[in-house]
């Protein structure tokens, strides 16, 4: 049987994306399991996406990864967007059915798998405080309303754009979403059981800095996360561990996530372990 020399591609679309690190976990993945495929990092700038989503036609791309700032805009260049992805109101990733592209957004079920695979914490009937109204906070927050929250808080500085996420969230879900503004210093409510950073504060470079947040009302067993995945131990989350609260880090959500993309893709099950290591190298924390 002659060899077969053609390489299945996906690729992540973004701008800036040199120091996405997505492409180490997900060719660590390809090759842990022998498959053929290809992972490119593109710099894509807003006004050629939509050329860039022809190139991924014309290519027979298999799937891709959508950053910033194409999240949203994607969404008008795709055949099909996945309910949850609709309900979101973005897409992170792109799998081929056939000829047609259809969008799904990773992010909150990234984050939910890592949730319940890796800090052995069920949210049906909790109560939850988000961080940030963000994309990542939307996502986390869908899926946590999905998910059957008991009351689901999203604290957020900007009035409007907070107060908008939740009144969309909850009307689409029938959660019971709430919003409050961000005070100088948010004291969590003591009777929380999950706290979630989905700000950026504390990505590197920005090392040095938490969200402005009082953890002396906490609960002890009080969950804390925090997206951030660079660096891994944020201040945030070592304010946490000095508390003596269990803690959930970034880069497990986006393992997470990257493993469910992969598995949307290949139809294979992903190899968690390999990909986790290899994304630890990338970021020089192995």
């Amino acid at each position: 049987m002659p060899a077969d020399f053609k390489a299945q591609l996906v690729a992540c679309f973004g701008q800036p994306v040199a120091e996405n690190p997505t492409g180490a976990m997900q060719e660590a993945a390809f090759r842990a399991l022998g498959l053929n495929w290809r992972y490119l990092t593109v710099e894509v700038p807003p006004e050629k996406l939509g050329d860039a989503i022809l190139g991924a036609r014309a290519f027979g791309m298999r799937g891709l990864n959508l950053t910033i700032p194409h999240k949203v805009a994607v969404i008008g260049h795709l055949d099909r967007i996945a309910p949850d992805a609709a309900l979101i109101g973005a897409v992170n990733t792109v799998r081929r059915e056939g000829d047609r592209l259809i969008g799904e957004n990773t992010d909150g079920k990234g984050f939910l798998r890592a949730l319940r695979s890796r800090a052995g914490f069920e949210p049906r009937g909790k109560r939850v405080v988000v961080l940030g109204a963000g994309g990542a906070a939307r996502a986390i927050a869908a899926e946590l309303a999905l998910a059957g929250v008991a009351d689901l808080l999203v604290v957020n500085r900007s009035l409007r754009r907070g107060q908008e996420m939740v009144a969309d969230l909850a009307a689409k879900t029938g959660a019971r979403i709430r919003f409050e503004a961000w005070p100088a210093a948010f004291v969590v409510p003591r009777d929380a059981d999950l706290l979630v950073n989905a700000t950026s504060i504390g990505l590197y470079p920005d090392v040095g800095s938490m969200p402005p947040v009082d953890l002396t009302g906490a609960r002890p067993g009080m969950l804390v996360s925090d997206v951030v995945f660079n660096p891994p131990e944020t201040l945030f989350l070592g304010r946490a561990r000095e508390r003596g609260l269990p803690v959930l880090d970034g880069l497990a959500m986006l393992v997470d996530q990257g493993v469910i993309g992969f598995e949307l893709w290949t139809g294979w099950r992903a190899p968690a372990a390999v990909m986790a290591e290899a994304l630890r190298a990338a970021l020089g924390l192995a």
